[in-house]
C-alpha cells in the first residue's frame, strides 16, 4: 500500500524527514517546558496536560489523514487484516498512551539532566531490537556515530553518578516501551501508510490517557485553567502533530536505527534555545560537538548503506 502523499519512498527522504523530526523535537521540548510549568502553576496535573496536548495532536493528525484519504484510492489508508488492526492498537496503547504517562510522571520526579540522558538511550534499545527483529545492519560508522551520540548526550546532560529512583525507572520504562513501539510500527508501515499509523497512535493513546486521568482525578482542577494554559496545550499539541507525522514518515522510508540516531540532534536544538531565549548556560561544548558530529555520521552511514544496497 502507498500513501500517495507525494513524498518518494526513498531512504534519502527518510533521513530528510528524520532531520525535520529532530528540529521539531528540539523546539517541542523547549516549548513543553513552558506548557508544563504553566499548567502546574494553575494546579493542574501532569497527566491532564499530557492528555490534552496529545488529544490536540490526535485531532490534527486525523484531519491530515482525512485529507490524504481523499486523494488516495478508496480503502488504501485502512488496515486490511486483523493482524494489522492488532498492531495498530498496540502502537496506540503502548506508544501513544502508557509510555507518555510513564515519561511525564517520571519527569516530575527525576532531574531533567538524567531524564534527558535516559530518554536519549532510545537509540541503543532500538538498535538491539532492530538487528535481530528487523534485520537491520550496522556498519562501523553506525557504531562510531552511536558512541558519539550517547557519550555526547551524557556530557550535555551533566550526568555523573546516575541516581536511579522511581522517576528514572519510569522514564526508562517509557523509553523501552517506545523502543518496542518503533519495531512494531516499522513492520506495520510496510503495509499501512504513515498517516493511518500516526492517527491511530495518538487517537488510541488519547483514549488511554483520558481514561487514566479520569480515574486518578486529574480533571478536577481544569476549572482553574485560564486561556493561556489552554493556549500552551494547543501550541505543544501542534508541535507534537508535526513530530509524529514526520517521525512515522521517516520510519516508513529509512532504517529504524538511522532515524532514531538522527533524532538525538534535537537535544542540541533545545540547548541552543534554552541558552538563546531563557539565558540558560550552554552545556559542554564537547558534548554539543559530539552529538552534532554523531548525528551527521549516522546520516552519512545511512546514505552509504543505501548506495551499497542499490
Amino acid at each position: 500500500m502507498r500513501s500517495h502523499v507525494g513524498i518518494p519512498k526513498t531512504r534519502s527522504w527518510g533521513l530528510a524527514l528524520a532531520a525535520a523530526t529532530a528540529l521539531i523535537s528540539g523546539f517541542s521540548v523547549f516549548i513543553n517546558g513552558y506548557g508544563v510549568r504553566s499548567w502546574a502553576g494553575a494546579g493542574a496535573s501532569t497527566a491532564a496536560y499530557t492528555t490534552f496536548k496529545n488529544l490536540v495532536a490526535a485531532l490534527f493528525l486525523g484531519v491530515i489523514a482525512y485529507a490524504v484519504a481523499r486523494r488516495a484510492p478508496a480503502g488504501t489508508l485502512r488496515p486490511q487484516s486483523a493482524s494489522q488492526w492488532r498492531r495498530l492498537a498496540l502502537v496506540g496503547v503502548i506508544g501513544g498512551g502508557v509510555a507518555f504517562l510513564l515519561f511525564f510522571e517520571g519527569l516530575a520526579r527525576a532531574s531533567s539532566g538524567q531524564a534527558a540522558f535516559i530518554h536519549k538511550t532510545l537509540l541503543i534499545w532500538v538498535a538491539l531490537l532492530a538487528i535481530p527483529l528487523l534485520g537491520e545492519r550496522l556498519t562501523a560508522l553506525h557504531i562510531g556515530a552511536m558512541a558519539l551520540l550517547v557519550v555526547g548526550q551524557a556530557v550535555m546532560s551533566g550526568v555523573g553518578d546516575l541516581a536511579f529512583g522511581a522517576g528514572e525507572a519510569m522514564i526508562l520504562g517509557a523509553t523501552l516501551l517506545w523502543a518496542g513501539e518503533v519495531i512494531v510500527a516499522k513492520r506495520l508501515l510496510a503495509d499501512v501508510p504513515a498517516p493511518a499509523v500516526a492517527v491511530a497512535r495518538m487517537g488510541i493513546g488519547a483514549v488511554v490517557l483520558i481514561g487514566w486521568t479520569a480515574v486518578t482525578g486529574g480533571f478536577a482542577s481544569l476549572g482553574a485553567l485560564a486561556g493561556s494554559q489552554w493556549g500552551w496545550a494547543l501550541v505543544t499539541g501542534l508541535f507534537l502533530t508535526g513530530y509524529v507525522a514526520t517521525w512515522f514518515g521517516a520510519l516508513a522510508r529509512a532504517q529504524a536505527v538511522d532515524v532514531t540516531a538522527v533524532l538525538v540532534f534535537g537535544a542540541v536544538i533545545t540547548a541552543l534555545l534554552e541558552a538563546g531565549i531563557r539565558g540558560a548556560a550552554l552545556p559542554s561544548a564537547g558534548g554539543l560537538v559530539m552529538v552534532t558530529v554523531g548525528a551527521a555520521l549516522a546520516a552519512v552511514a545511512a546514505v552509504r548503506a543505501a548506495r551499497q544496497k542499490a
